[in-house]
């Protein structure tokens, strides 16, 4: 195989991965269609089946019934923060809507929160908490809660905030639900007061989940960009990191009791996570809610405790969980505990894509624009690989200069492949040239670019970073797709610095491939484009001087 037989299959193996990667995505089934309510409607809570069931406990009554209301329209409650601007339902007492303050929708609408959090529409994510156990009535995520304010605001100079829903039982135990925001935090602290007046002595357990409705991308074949994980996730000390996406819930329900971890739902950018704050062991599920509702099927996945608190007569208890609602700011996803980092979901190349992010984020702590760290990390990558590309390039160098004699044994040998095969083997032999040495060190180069890929498309401290000019979001394409026709002219660029084929059939090809790599780089995050391009104009640059030093040395 000679070296442009080499590139041309490099080549084409990297446009085959990308193409693959579009049909697994084409290939993913759609949740069951069903009417998708408009983005005013509000999609109702499922009124069965979405409470789970307390654990088994011989020393505990028969478990009760659950209560059967379904969660009405209720007042809402306005919690505002540095962060956040949150909506808590007092039907149920949860977080219905949580939107972003730090992160707009667009660059184009600065002004507009990202809504992390929804009820409205086809696209619902929302958490549900509640207390459940045996022999009395529990406050769980369908309770009608009462408030004591419509509206809460962090203060300047206060580091928290605390928003206080209540709940009394028939049976004389009086509840209270209490949320915890925090300055420059995305977390949010859960706890249950139980208050227990009466002469019995109080068993219960906590739960905690996120109900969500599948949702699918609009799909392009020349989106560029594979999708981002969209679905469930948990984390053990001993199975690590899991994902469980909506096939997996629908095939079968999860039910894993662990002595640690946590539990998410995860998209694009952004995560919402349980992180159990109370003792283990704790038991992972999901369900998937089959209703009439518009919408399609819903999706439970959480946990629930295993050991019951147990408040005595004339005593009070407190059940707490920790919600972590908001980007894959990786330095805040360390500080969460072991494993939740992992979130940043870079695939099998995390060992690769994790370094490459870390050097990034330190040339970004210096230069300020992450464009500029993009390029610097570029020509940090090329330098690092130097030595094989400068190995790779004066194989291309001799194999250029060896083309008028290539080209005369063709024309010798004409149709017999075999002969020209042999004598082309000789002419390399005794010019010491190796017609792979070209290829290897492009096919090592492959997983590098395929991480920073992974890097610049999965995080969120690129999402709406500005470089210069017109691009002001590298983290989608370039609105112009100047960069996509920049990087396409310097591959043409490239094969005129190398040996042309002598196959008219590969030659054809090569010409052709600037043209296929433009299109599939148009929709690129415009980021990625820029990489591709600076480690082209580098290259190019190399190129040239090998060429010009061994065009010296030989004249």
């Amino acid at each position: 195989m000679d070296i442009q037989r080499g590139l041309l299959f490099i080549a084409l193996a990297f446009v085959l991965i990308l193409i693959y990667q579009k049909w697994l995505e084409e290939q993913q089934p759609p949740p069951t269609s069903t009417p998708q309510p408009s983005a005013q409607t509000s999609v109702p809570a499922p009124d069965t089946g979405d409470v789970p069931q307390a654990p088994t406990a011989v020393d505990q009554p028969p478990e009760s019934p659950e209560q059967p209301q379904a969660v009405a329209t209720s007042d809402r409650v306005l919690v505002t923060t540095d962060l956040f601007r949150a909506h808590i339902d007092t039907g149920g007492g949860d977080l219905k809507k949580v939107e972003l303050l730090k992160y707009p929708v667009s660059v184009d609408q600065p002004d507009k929160p990202f809504e992390l959090l929804r009820q409205q529409g086809a696209d619902v994510f929302t958490s549900q908490t509640g207390l459940i156990g045996r022999g009395r009535d529990f406050p769980n995520h369908k309770t009608t809660f009462n408030a004591e304010n419509t509206s809460y605001e962090l203060a300047p100079g206060n580091e928290s905030l605390e928003v206080k829903l209540s709940w009394n039982s028939p049976d004389g135990v009086k509840y209270s639900k209490v949320y915890t925001f925090y300055r420059d935090s995305y977390n949010i602290s859960i706890d249950y007061l139980v208050d227990n007046q009466t002469t019995d002595t109080w068993n219960g357990y906590l739960y905690a989940q996120f109900l969500r409705t599948q949702v699918v991308p609009e799909r392009s074949f020349f989106l560029g960009v594979v999708p981002s994980y969209l679905g469930g996730a948990i984390y053990t000390p001993e199975e690590k990191y899991e994902k469980i996406d909506f096939a997996d819930m629908t095939d079968q329900d999860l039910s894993r009791d662990v002595k640690s971890g946590w539990v998410a739902m995860l998209q694009h950018y952004f995560v919402g996570a349980w992180l159990p704050q109370q003792e283990g062991p704790y038991q992972f599920y999901s369900r998937v809610i089959n209703t009439n509702t518009a919408g399609g099927p819903r999706y439970n996945i959480g946990y629930k405790t295993l050991t019951p608190t147990v408040v005595k007569p004339g005593e009070r208890g407190t059940l707490s969980t920790k919600l972590f609602v908001g980007p894959k700011e990786q330095e805040r996803l360390k500080q969460q505990g072991e494993g939740f980092v992992l979130s940043v979901d870079y695939g099998w190349l995390t060992p690769l894509s994790a370094p490459l992010f870390w050097i990034l984020e330190r040339i970004n702590a210096v230069v300020n624009n992450w464009g500029w760290a993009i390029i610097i990390l570029t020509l940090l990558i090329k330098l690092a690989f130097y030595p094989l590309s400068a190995a790779s390039y004066k194989s291309m160098a001799k194999m250029k200069k060896l083309q008028p004699r290539l080209q005369t044994l063709k024309e010798r040998y004409g149709d017999d492949k075999q002969k020209l095969q042999q004598a082309m083997m000789e002419l390399y032999k005794k010019d010491k040239i190796n017609p792979l040495g070209g290829c290897l060190p492009i096919v090592i180069q492959i997983p590098v670019f395929i991480a920073l890929y992974w890097v610049l498309l999965e995080s969120v401290e690129l999402r709406q970073a500005e470089w210069a000019f017109w691009i002001k979001d590298l983290s989608v394409k370039d609105p112009y797709f100047v960069l996509p026709i920049l990087m396409g002219g310097s591959m043409v660029f490239q094969q005129l610095l190398n040996p042309s084929p002598l196959d008219p059939m590969q030659k054809k090809i090569m010409m052709a491939l600037p043209v296929v790599f433009t299109l599939l780089f148009l929709y690129f995050p415009a980021g990625l484009v820029l990489y591709w391009l600076v480690n082209n104009v580098l290259s190019i640059a190399q190129q040239w001087y090998i060429n010009k030093t061994i065009g010296a040395k030989n004249t």
